[in-house]
């Protein structure tokens, strides 16, 4: 017959006495660092194979470690969906694929949540999306807290035991202080903000090129004439000169006053999370190398022996490491979101665009749009405001003076 699983005393001798064998192979030294002592690294730098540990003990470890890895993954996976629903949610009518899904998801919940919660639901989505609110600079700061929290108090320290270069391991930070620097200039500064006194200066800023910005159009809001390449914005209750898009990270607008600083923010902000996430995978790696735990192998569900594979790596790492490799996940996925945003942003800098100029001018790429022009000329829209790479951004760093005044006053 085949081994069964011990019950009671004969059970608990069986796990001490896998223990006992499993600690007098290791040879733990006292003095080994936080990091040793996690990874049972033993002092002489014997590998710690897998197979050390006896066949039922094992096969008890695994089930419940599998059990929990599963259970730590879904919350994982149900955050980072979360996150996608409020990344459709914010993107409005420039993510029409997800926002099409949204609205059908949301037409399908409706069907079974309560007329009172939807309306509940309904206000304090239009309470975060569409009134200015300080939530998201909340969330935004108590995130980058987190994030760096970790970072220092897990990924810093074992790092430093492994010897990582420090300048290195101080490049967050440095990242961090260009992020927070470019965050406050952006979310405290005037965006230029349109008013009666700078108004007739601003007009004759930027020529209307007949597609997109057409004379003689007066804000309904402000009851001025619309200079070129401005816009009403309803958060801030106020008309924007350059105007790009409302930013709730920053709780400000992003015109022709902020656009430098909203561009030094994201660079580093997007820098300093590829920077964790490279210093955080090399440390998983140095690791995974010093622990040798790949040439090791594990007893599966069935009892069999099997060498260890890459999922059964991420999830030894993840049960060994929970906090890192969920802040690695984190910082990953945020890495790959503004880096895109990043590289967007630098191309409309370099193009001498704005998000709204170039969302507008979309439609117009598709079809021709009857611009005011003799002979009554179909013609697409064309890009009249780009002078070059340099002079483009030298418009974004040198803003009007017509504003500085108005800003210094």
């Amino acid at each position: 017959m085949g081994k069964r699983w011990l019950p009671g005393k004969r059970e608990r001798d069986a796990q001490s006495c896998c223990r006992t064998q499993r600690d007098s192979a290791l040879e733990i030294s006292p003095k080994a660092t936080k990091l040793e002592k996690l990874l049972q690294i033993p002092k002489n730098g014997t590998r710690c194979a897998v197979a050390a540990l006896t066949r039922n003990c094992w096969k008890r470890e695994n089930s419940r470690a599998r059990m929990d890895f599963l259970t730590l993954f879904s919350i994982y996976l149900g955050l980072v969906l979360t996150a996608l629903a409020l990344l459709c949610a914010c993107s409005g009518r420039k993510g029409r694929v997800l926002s099409s899904s949204a609205s059908g998801a949301g037409q399908v919940l409706s069907l079974v949540i309560p007329t009172r919660l939807q309306r509940v639901t309904q206000w304090a989505l239009h309470r975060l999306f569409h009134t200015r609110s300080c939530l998201f600079v909340v969330l935004h700061m108590a995130l980058q807290a987190a994030v760096f929290g970790e970072y220092t108090w897990e990924v810093f320290v074992y790092c430093w035991e492994l010897q990582f270069p420090l300048p290195l391991l101080l490049l967050p930070y440095v990242l961090l202080a260009g992020s927070t620097g470019g965050f406050l200039l952006c979310s405290r500064t005037d965006p230029g903000i349109i008013t009666k006194s700078n108004h007739a200066s601003l007009v004759k800023m930027y020529a209307y090129d007949g597609v997109l910005f057409q004379k003689g159009v007066t804000c309904p809001t402000c009851k001025m004439e619309k200079p070129a390449r401005s816009k009403h914005c309803s958060l801030c209750s106020a008309c924007v000169h350059r105007f790009d898009h409302h930013c709730v990270w920053v709780n400000n607008c992003v015109g022709a006053l902020t656009a430098r600083y909203f561009l030094l923010y994201l660079c580093t902000l997007a820098g300093a999370a590829a920077a964790i996430a490279a210093i955080t995978a090399a440390l998983l790696t140095r690791v995974v190398l010093l622990s040798g735990v790949m040439h090791g192998s594990y007893i599966d569900e069935q009892g069999q022996e099997r060498a260890v594979d890459i999922l059964f790596l991420i999830q030894h790492l993840f049960l060994t490491f929970p906090r890192i490799v969920f802040m690695l996940g984190f910082v990953t996925l945020l890495t790959l979101v503004l880096g895109a945003y990043c590289c967007f942003s630098l191309y409309l800098a370099f193009t001498n665009q704005t998000s709204n100029e170039w969302y507008k001018s979309r439609r117009y790429g598709c079809s021709h749009h009857q611009a005011l022009q003799p002979h009554d000329r179909q013609v697409g829209y064309k890009n009249i405001y780009s002078k070059g790479v340099w002079m483009n951004l030298k418009e974004i760093f040198t803003p009007p003076t017509v504003l500085e005044r108005q800003k210094k006053t």
